[in-house]
């Protein structure tokens, strides 16, 4: 009988079986009867019936028994003639069953697989079927038996050694691209969105895998990954990002766009070979999560109204500071998708593109062919740009083409890896940039942090004694006030138990005067310029930070957390 026949004979018969299948299955098996699946491996795929389900049935249909999985013993002699490769193609196993040969299957149809497996056995044997993730679980176990009896390496047994290696890479292949690692990657993907993750760490422990979420700044620890699923979850996820499966040795990088219901994300993966197994971390930058406004990015009414002004300039030099993951690009990208109109030509060269803005240029940096931020820049001044935004000026050469382009007419947005806005003055001035053109072409410097909101279900007001000590606070300059809302963590199912939900940012905006810009030019320490800018209305992180812990919007830990 036609395979196709087979399969819709079969389709049928689970819609009919009440004792098989609920009315949410029979109303995708309906649907499936208008298009089958070309093999049992198919509807497996689809996840309409669990491999439970699909292997009782199957068994059912075609008149077979259930494989006692934990009873099956391999022997060398059965599979000796037998290609690992040809047998994972097949769904098919030889194996002992209570000491007596069977040939443990999942897909029936395969008659051609089956019946030349059948044949290498050299005698009548019986069939029995197992579920497609069981079947998978005894490719691991073969795979493991045979290479715990390799031999010393002659030529003929390496040989063999490059055929397993490839029977490895496919086996991966197919475990990767299996319904359970498939549901399972995406499982964990739509958690993490669901959690608002900004990444994902899967880390090989001695005793298993252990899966962390960083949310909201804080890795949180998420349900472990079984040992049986974890290298395939991995695989799938270095074949999403376009990375080497077979390559476990070196570290890798890769990224692609992915789609988790109707959310679309890109999706950068890192691996890492580390003691017990390769470690993976998948960062996740979702596509048009939010309005990017600097409104909404928690700057008090004067740091808004400043750095409003400043990026209104048509030339200059604007630096947000701050260390890796404290939002300076979000900020970056904010402020330019204020200023975006038809009237201006904004480019930008960024390591990576987090954002994609409608009407900008942007680049991605390229070292292997040499686009580096540096070489962007230069062929930047010759496409007539208004505003350029550099990714990070990491080096002096970049440092000095800035600066000369913000001297020439255009506004050129960048950010630094420093504690203070005054610490991102001495910076460039340790980057090689001349102390006289740094104080004509800088504009404005903000730094920032990012602190947790608390949650607004379970805060609770906060005590004496609460959070740090008072002592502790009054040397740092806080001072309660009459009026003041604070709160404190206490943690709800709401937000994870954490006590927060959501992060908002601290800032500092320094905007160079003539002061500063007098300071700048004789080569002072940072001190002397943070002086000069509190003097002259700056609110450094530290107080903004006690604002907001003021009006009830994170703790006190938080805000030391970020700025001690």
């Amino acid at each position: 009988m036609a395979t196709a026949t087979v399969l819709t004979d079969f389709v049928r018969y689970l819609v009919t079986n009440d004792d098989l299948v609920g009315p949410s299955e029979r109303l995708s098996l309906e649907r499936m009867l208008k298009a089958p699946p070309s093999s049992y491996s198919g509807i497996w795929e689809t996840g309409v019936l669990s491999g439970e389900q699909l292997a009782e049935a199957i068994g059912g249909f075609h008149g077979l028994g259930r494989a006692a999985v934990d009873q099956i013993e391999f022997r060398p002699e059965l599979t000796a003639d037998l290609s690992p490769r040809f047998l994972r193609a097949a769904w098919a196993l030889p194996a002992l069953e209570k000491g007596r040969q069977i040939l443990v299957i999942a897909d029936p149809t395969r008659e051609e697989a089956i019946e030349a497996a059948v044949a290498a056995l050299g005698e009548r044997v019986e069939m029995r079927v197992a579920t497609f993730e069981e079947m998978a679980m005894l490719f691991e176990r073969l795979l493991s038996r045979d290479q715990a009896t390799v031999s010393a390496p002659t030529e003929q047994t390496a040989a063999r050694a490059q055929r397993a290696a490839e029977e490895d890479l496919d086996r991966l292949h197919d475990l990767a691209s299996g319904a359970p690692i498939v549901r399972a990657v995406d499982q964990l993907l739509e958690t993490a969105l669901n959690l608002s993750a900004t990444d994902i760490h899967i880390e090989p422990q001695p005793d298993g895998v252990r899966v962390r979420m960083r949310v909201d700044g804080m890795l949180r620890i998420m349900q472990p990954l079984s040992n049986d699923i974890a290298r395939g979850v991995v695989s799938r996820i270095k074949i999403l990002a376009g990375l080497n499966i077979a390559e476990h040795r070196l570290p890798q990088d890769g990224r692609a766009r992915i789609t988790i219901n109707t959310t679309r994300a890109d999706f950068r993966v890192a691996t890492m070979p580390t003691l017990h197994g390769e470690a993976l971390v998948a960062r996740i930058l979702v596509k048009g999560a939010e309005a990017l406004d600097l409104s909404r990015l928690g700057m008090a009414s004067r740091d808004y109204s400043v750095l409003s002004i400043q990026i209104a300039e048509p030339h200059g030099l604007i630096v947000v500071a701050g260390p890796t993951g404290c939002g300076k690009t979000t900020t970056l990208t904010a402020a330019l998708s204020s200023l975006n109109s038809p009237e201006r030509k904004i480019m930008t060269i960024e390591d990576p593109i987090e954002y994609q803005i409608a009407g900008v240029s942007q680049t991605q940096v390229k070292p292997s062919i040499n686009l580096t931020f540096a070489n962007a820049m230069r062929s930047f001044l010759r496409q007539d740009p208004d505003i350029m935004m550099v990714g990070e000026m990491r080096d002096s050469e970049t440092a000095s083409i800035g600066i000369q382009a913000a001297l020439t007419g255009h506004l050129v947005l960048t950010t630094l890896h420093t504690n203070s806005a005054s610490d991102a003055i001495i910076r460039l001035m340790d980057l090689g940039v001349e102390t006289f053109l740094l104080a004509s072409a800088l504009r404005c410097v903000i730094a920032q942090r990012l602190v947790r909101r608390l949650c607004e279900r379970c805060r609770a007001p906060a005590t004496d004694g609460a959070g740090a000590e008072h002592s502790a606070l009054a040397r740092r300059g806080f001072v309660p006030r009459p009026g003041d809302t604070c709160f404190r963590a206490v943690g709800c199912p709401y937000c994870g138990e954490s006590g927060y939900r959501g992060r908002v940012g601290i800032f500092e905006v320094l905007p160079v005067d003539a002061e500063l810009s007098g300071l700048i030019r004789e080569d002072v320490d940072p001190q002397n310029i943070q002086a000069a800018a509190v003097r002259a209305g700056m609110t450094t992180m530290l107080d903004d930070g006690f604002a907001k812990y003021r009006k009830g919007i994170t703790s006190i830990e938080e805000v030391l957390r970020v700025t001690v």
